[in-house]
């Protein structure tokens, strides 16, 4: 292996022509300038050297710098040859400050590049990590997906396969049984229901996947007015009519609220989905309360309350995770659907600048859902 010497006497080519310009420059200064000074530059030189090149040509630069020193700047000046003992004295301490100055400079500059290694190493550590880390999060995502995909389209799948082949076979002769299947109009009423509903199932799961890739992707298109919120209210409740049927529910709506600049139809749309969960996850027969009132800093708050089970102060934000659903007022990795509502709904009320939690209910409700959203501003 052949060495590259013009790189190894590079530093020290540069150190010895350094030190000529810095003699010749102060040596014109003639009586101007003290010896102090002149090692004061001199030593500054030195460090300058350590910094950039290291110990070694700053360690032959004090060496050169003390004979430039002794030569030019000490008395009788032009020879080697110091008469006064306090000028020895002062060339062996500028000699030694020089070297020390020159190795902790360059210890200095070795620490601060090993100090860089490691952080790139640790850097590098961290990113691995987090590599891991994504690569096994993205893994159980990719299965829970899969299980829910797998139930919530086969099911649905299943029934409208079923109800639509005994529909073609009616009044058609069964040639493995030997008989013939007719069926009534109310079973043909029947069987069409459920293929009407079914289907409607089906284009739920495929909204909430589309829904939560607008949430995520900041994609959300919103189409803010001046709206009432009893009117957001009672829309929702329309569509939760069927849901709700089986419950008791409360309004308790304040007097005399403002109007909210908000997408009218995205909130509506999560106070259905906190309305379906409630009667989703309390008894039958049990009480529901709607309630919408001022709160400080311009907000209006609506809250949801139910009575079924509760939901764990633990278990409270988690719920908002996307995958995760309720069963008796735990939470469970999706097995019979994806769980994607409380996460859409967190994304819509934060696009519009508002916070949704969980906190206990009052009175005999267990679960209180909340949300506040921000009365607006024309000028926004």
């Amino acid at each position: 292996m052949k060495t590259n010497f013009s790189k190894i006497l590079l530093p020290y080519s540069l150190a010895a022509a350094g030190l000529a310009i810095l003699t010749i420059v102060m040596f014109a200064f003639g009586t101007h300038i003290n010896p102090i000074t002149v090692a004061l530059v001199f030593l500054l030189f030195i460090l300058f050297l350590a910094t950039i090149f290291g110990s070694k040509p700053a360690f032959a630069a004090s060496f050169l710098a003390m004979f430039c020193l002794n030569y030019f700047f000490l008395p009788p000046i032009g020879t080697l040859t110091i008469s006064e003992t306090e000028n020895w004295i002062a060339l062996f301490a500028f000699l030694i400050v020089s070297v020390t100055v020159g190795e902790l400079s360059a210890k200095a500059k070795r620490r601060a590049e090993e100090a860089e290694r490691l952080y790139r190493e640790l850097q590098d550590a961290f990113e691995k990590a987090s590599q891991a880390e994504a690569f096994k999060q993205s893994e159980k995502l990719k299965s829970a997906l899969l299980d829910a995909v797998t139930h919530d389209l086969r099911t649905p799948l299943t029934s409208i396969k079923a109800s639509v082949t005994t529909l073609i076979e009616d009044g058609k002769i069964n040639k493995t049984a030997h008989e013939t299947i007719n069926l009534d109009e109310e079973s043909r009423a029947e069987f069409l229901e459920i293929i009407n509903e079914e289907t409607d199932r089906l284009n739920d799961f495929i909204g909430g996947i589309v829904d939560l890739a607008k949430v995520e992707a900041g994609d959300l298109y919103l189409r803010r007015a001046w709206t009432p919120v009893e009117e957001i209210i009672n829309n929702a409740l329309e569509r939760a009519q069927y849901r709700l049927e089986s419950h008791h529910i409360t309004i308790e709506i304040e007097r005399e609220l403002p109007l909210v600049l908000v997408d009218a139809h995205s909130i509506a749309e999560v106070v259905y989905t906190l309305l379906d969960n409630a009667a989703k996850y309390s008894p039958k027969e049990s009480k529901i309360r709607i309630s919408a009132r001022r709160v400080e800093n311009e907000m209006i708050e609506i809250a949801i309350e139910d009575e079924g089970k509760g939901i764990s102060a633990e278990m409270r934000e988690r719920v908002f995770r996307k995958f995760f659903r309720i069963s008796d007022g735990d939470i469970h990795t999706t097995e019979s659907g994806l769980g994607l509502g409380l996460a859409i709904a967190r994304g819509i009320i934060e696009s519009q600048g508002g916070r949704i939690w969980i906190e206990d209910g009052k009175d005999d409700f267990k679960t209180k859902f909340v949300f506040q959203i921000p009365i607006g501003d024309d000028e926004k």
